[in-house]
């Protein structure tokens, strides 16, 4: 199992950046590799990647929410993953927002991967298109 874990700080209050991040719908306006996110229920995220050319779709349970604090999920299956986000206030109009990201790289091609650390620099690259998108949406928004 590897891990990876980066913050970004964001120009927008705490209860924005949490509420825009637990639209999980939107996913794919922020994160490179997620083509489709439906919230099936109140717990459960059905989701569809494509990333280095394979097409994924499976299931991960919301595991923890806590408003304006925490959302984690965990696949249900494969591939086995799991994630934590936390938001922190620095002050009144800027957030920190953290991803861990747990992970079992699946086949040669995503071991390679991991070991060069591009899981690494597509984490750190997803935190910066969620600044970008919610520094650049204004008001808060169900998109």
């Amino acid at each position: 199992m590897s891990q990876v874990e980066k913050s970004i700080e964001v120009d927008v209050s705490l209860r924005v950046a949490y509420s825009q991040w637990t639209h999980f719908e939107s996913f794919p306006h922020f994160l490179d590799d997620v083509e489709k996110v439906t919230q099936v229920n109140d717990f459960i995220l059905h989701w569809e990647t494509k990333a280095e050319g394979v097409t994924r779709e499976f299931n991960a349970e919301i595991t923890e929410q806590i408003p304006d604090e925490r959302v984690a999920w965990t696949t249900v299956g494969e591939p086995t993953w799991s994630a934590v986000v936390t938001f922190d206030p620095l002050d009144e109009v800027r957030t920190r927002v953290t991803l861990r990201l747990d992970y079992n790289p699946q086949g040669f091609t995503e071991k390679l991967g991991d070991k060069l650390g591009l899981v690494k620099r597509r984490v750190s690259g997803d935190l910066k298109n969620f600044k970008e998108y919610i520094e650049s949406r204004g008001p808060e928004t169900g998109v």
